[in-house]
């Protein structure tokens, strides 16, 4: 796992140190937005610099994300997340683990930038990292000091400040090991047992963060779909969908964040994230669904039957979120 412990971590910015107040908030001049022009290409060749001196030329993706229904961001999220021209329309490649040449991890640095919409942490475990932050942060570590990348960034006007790590180290995230469950033998024998049971059961595959993939699988169906399932997944098994559409809008909350989750016409089962001010839009959107389901937003409310996380193909588990 790459964490800050033995690296030289350092803050990149367009912020002069001078400008913090005693807290080390900036209160100088700069706003908090990306230009798009020289500010964040000199970003991007201080990163290009901390990479080519520790002898990296290629990254992996890690934790990848895409704007859910809530988005952080300064700037707006844009359609294809600034991943347009980087990975195929569904995003194939764009997965936990995934490793991608320096001329993508900086394209991915730059929609990072932008509030595009993608985020993830780059990565060589136990050499090299880029994180990018809010308002323009960007946080770098190397097993090496990297002076000449330093001098670069500064003569470009950007300031590597160095820190002792990353607010972004993924040591820092709250994570219980125990609940990663690796999708291995026994979770595949006990997804068939509760298939037999039911008759049916829903998984959702959780191939980025805020986007799932979702499979209705009968007993004869689990190897195919477990041969495509995303590198590296959040699986979540769930009941089988409600033929009775509107018994199943019924469970709806009076207000607040639900997913709704459904079948059309054709079979294909999509989701999404909804509060009370969609209600009215419901029925006429759902008119021809085959099925459905309401699912919590809330996580102590969103249990599903079973939960693993895909293993890689020699069997270890190294993806580091949870289900």
């Amino acid at each position: 796992m790459a964490t800050d412990v033995g690296l030289h971590v350092y803050r990149v910015t367009k912020y002069d140190p001078a400008h913090r107040n005693e807290q080390g908030h900036y209160d100088g001049p700069e706003d908090v937005y990306c230009d798009h022009g020289p500010v964040e290409a000199a970003y991007l060749a201080a990163v290009a610099a901390f990479a080519e001196e520790t002898g990296i030329t290629h990254l992996a993706i890690r934790e990848p994300e895409v704007s859910g229904f809530v988005h952080f961001g300064v700037e707006p999220p844009i359609d294809g997340h600034g991943l347009a021209g980087l990975f195929p329309p569904d995003l194939t490649g764009y997965h936990d683990g995934a490793q991608v040449p320096m001329a993508v991890a900086l394209e991915l640095v730059r929609a990072m930038l932008r509030d595009n919409g993608a985020w993830c942490r780059l990565e060589v475990e136990d050499r090299f990292f880029v994180h990018v932050g809010y308002d323009q942060y960007v946080y770098v570590g190397s097993t090496l000091a990297c002076p000449h990348a330093v001098a670069l960034t500064r003569r470009r006007g950007l300031f590597a400040e160095p820190i002792s790590r990353s607010p972004y180290d993924p040591q820092l995230d709250e994570d219980d090991p125990a609940r990663r469950r690796p999708a291995d033998a026994a979770f595949w024998a006990e997804l068939n047992a509760l298939i037999i049971k039911r008759g049916a059961v829903v998984l959702e595959e959780g191939y980025l963060f805020n986007a799932s993939r979702w499979h209705r699988i009968l007993i004869d169906e689990v190897a195919a779909i477990r041969d495509r399932l995303t590198p590296r997944a959040r699986l979540l098994v769930w009941p089988d969908l409600s033929t009775d559409v509107d018994a199943a809008l019924a469970h709806l909350p009076d207000e607040g964040l639900s997913e709704i989750v459904w079948q059309n016409s054709q079979g294909r089962i999509t989701s999404l994230t909804v509060d009370e001010t969609h209600y009215p839009a419901l029925p006429a959107m759902l008119g021809r669904a085959r099925a459905a389901m309401i699912l919590s937003c809330y996580e102590d409310e969103r249990n599903p039957l079973m939960a693993a996380v895909m293993p890689d193909p020699d069997g270890v588990l190294r993806a580091r979120w949870t289900p």
